[in-house]
């Protein structure tokens, strides 16, 4: 399976959005409302995402799921931080590791590939820590409070350029694109 014949189906038009910058071309995005899985880890998240997907469109796709993994908080939240940003805010995440020396975290993006011959998963990963405080305009979700690696701005303080060139979310579309096909 060519990557180009593979549908994202999503419902966050960012996703969307960013994946289609990465890849460089256009990329068609189905829209579909999938149960969300709670899970302890975004991998487990997205290949039952996948599969419920394939088993709807009959069709090969690819599923995202991202998490943001805290290291004081033991890898809390990962799959489940889109439900403590909603909830509590940027902020409270960041105020959460007030008083921890540790304030490194990582960015997971796992791709989940369905066709015909099952599922197949990538992942990509980028290390960082959580600002201070929500920082930067641009971006989407936890991007203001992400600094990767090597950085001293927050994925929302960069360009959509920047922060492609360093994501979570190219280096999983990378892995994907470097195995040519799915299973």
């Amino acid at each position: 399976m060519i990557i180009a014949e593979l549908a994202l189906v999503t419902g966050n038009e960012n996703k969307w959005r960013e994946a289609a910058r990465i890849l460089g071309r256009p990329l068609e995005r189905v829209a579909l409302d999938l149960p969300e899985l709670q899970a302890a880890t975004s991998r487990e998240v997205a290949l039952e995402k996948a599969r419920a997907a394939f088993e709807t469109l009959t069709r090969p796709l690819v599923v995202e799921d991202a998490g943001l993994e805290l290291a004081a908080l033991g890898g809390f939240p990962g799959p489940f931080i889109k439900y403590w940003e909603k909830l509590g805010g940027l902020e409270s995440i960041c105020r959460a590791l007030d008083g921890h020396h540790d304030r490194s975290a990582t960015a997971v993006c796992v791709l989940a590939v369905a066709t015909v011959d099952g599922v197949d998963v990538v992942e990509g990963r980028v290390s960082g820590t959580i600002a201070g405080a929500p920082r930067g305009e641009r971006g989407f979700g936890w991007d203001a409070i992400f600094i990767p690696d090597g950085e001293t701005r927050t994925f929302a303080e960069m360009s959509p350029a920047e922060k492609d060139a360093r994501s979570h979310r190219r280096r999983a579309w990378e892995a994907l694109s470097a195995r040519g096909s799915a299973r």
